[in-house]
């Protein structure tokens, strides 16, 4: 007696929780795939209803968390990260709103053309199926993923950290209801069974049921994905931001930029972490932004030419050591330098920022254009705050995460980057 033929979509899978969550989402990617915008955006709006509805659920959960990580001693930056209000819960529902707004990138024309031949040829987005995010204490990111993978059309596979456990739990449950509420699979939105790090690794290595995992976190979470992943690795990267403040800057216009790029929110990627001086100017701007850095609570991380401005101002200031000039803070901490030139602060960024954004002040168009020529990072900003390098504020609406790689997606990631492209030939009985 022969067995029966086998279907990928009725083999079972090993017993491994983790595939088994993969594989339904994988069946789950298959149905969203063509569905309308008009579906997808009624089952985001009933996430978005659901999480305002549902906040003291939300609040209740998280407090737990954040009670477990201050008796764990961890550090108020990542509090922050991890803490939700009832303001804050209200917000992550207004970004899933501000992704219905946004067009469907699937089944935009990418490009196309009717052929010499006569065959016509257009290049196609498509979703790219099963996207999983392994992410550190911000249960924001669980809400933000699961409605840019639904809009996109792709199944998320979510696994934040242990320390976020009750508030990312609170959170699907609410989006996981509200997606079968409104008739699409609600395997479209899962957590990823288990705390362990052995079902990190699962996930990384769930190749064939995964298309894309996507890490957002510090540079060690980062490194680990992208080493030991099997699945590929759409890579986020840290933050060590600069600004820079060249010759000609507007003093006023350079101690607003610095400060709200540092203090505004200190505790994020986009926050600078390095000030660079041009010598010409230090002498007058340097006591003013000491000041202004003290007034903000800012520590100063300085050489010795900074050093030189420090007596008499307000700042907390302390010699800057070689580690200073690579370290993302994400707390009230800068590194600051004087520099020689415009080049002396690019050759500066070169050597130790992690590509995220800088930032110049200048009033010289030949200065921004050299800078921003030179300078090879996701964002370069030209009189504008470092915390501008943002999904919502480029507005994309919420961003998945911030690429600061090369390939398929840099910089602030949206609907777009969570697409691939497929090519659709159509002839009329043409052959080669």
């Amino acid at each position: 007696m022969t067995s029966a033929p086998t279907s990928p979509l009725t083999d079972p899978w090993p017993k491994s929780p983790v595939l088994q969550a993969a594989y339904r989402a994988q069946v789950a990617a298959a149905d969203l795939a063509p569905l309308p915008r008009a579906v997808k955006d009624d089952a985001l709006l009933a996430m978005a209803d659901a999480l305002e509805v549902r906040t003291k659920e939300i609040v209740e959960a998280n407090a737990a968390d954040v009670e477990r990580a201050r008796e764990a001693g961890t550090s108020d930056a990542i509090v922050d990260r991890l803490t939700l209000t009832p303001e804050r819960v209200r917000a992550i529902a207004s970004d899933v709103r501000d992704v219905i707004a946004l067009p469907d990138p699937v089944g935009e024309v990418v490009r196309g053309s009717t052929l010499p031949n006569g065959i016509d040829l257009r290049q196609v987005r498509v979703p790219l199926g099963v996207v999983g995010i392994i992410y550190e204490a911000r249960p924001n990111v669980t809400a933000d993923a699961a409605a840019l993978c639904l809009k996109s059309g792709n199944a998320v596979l979510l696994r934040g950290s242990s320390s976020a456990s009750h508030s990312n739990a609170a959170l699907v449950k609410v989006l996981r209801d509200a997606v079968g509420g409104a008739g699409l699979p609600a395997d479209a939105v899962q957590l990823v069974p288990g705390e362990s790090r052995e079902s990190v690794r699962e996930l990384m290595r769930a190749r064939g049921l995964v298309d894309v995992l996507i890490p957002r976190g510090g540079a060690s979470l980062i490194r680990t994905v992208v080493e030991e992943s099997t699945v590929p690795v759409i890579e986020t990267g840290t933050g060590n931001c600069h600004v820079y403040v060249d010759a000609d800057a507007d003093l006023d216009m350079a101690v607003e930029i610095l400060v709200n790029s540092k203090a505004q929110r200190p505790s994020v990627c986009n926050a600078a972490e390095t000030l660079l001086v041009h010598q010409d100017i230090a002498a007058r701007f340097l006591p003013r932004a000491l000041d202004a850095l003290a007034e903000a609570g800012v520590t100063v991380h300085a050489d010795e030419r900074v050093m030189a401005f420090a007596e008499g101002s307000k700042a907390t200031v302390v010699p800057a050591v070689i580690d200073d000039w690579e370290t993302e803070y994400l707390s009230y901490d800068i590194a600051a330098g004087v520099v020689d030139s415009l080049e002396a602060a690019v050759s500066h960024i070169r050597l130790w920022s992690s590509g995220h954004t800088e930032a110049i002040v200048t009033t010289s168009q030949q200065a921004a254009r050299r800078f921003t020529q030179l300078v090879d990072s996701t964002t370069v900003a030209v009189n504008v705050s470092t915390r501008f390098t943002d999904g919502g504020q480029f507005g994309f609406g919420a961003e998945i995460g911030i690429s600061t790689q090369k390939l398929h997606a840099r910089g602030p990631m949206a609907l777009p980057e969570l697409t691939s492209t497929k090519y659709i030939v159509t002839g009329d009985g043409h052959t080669r």
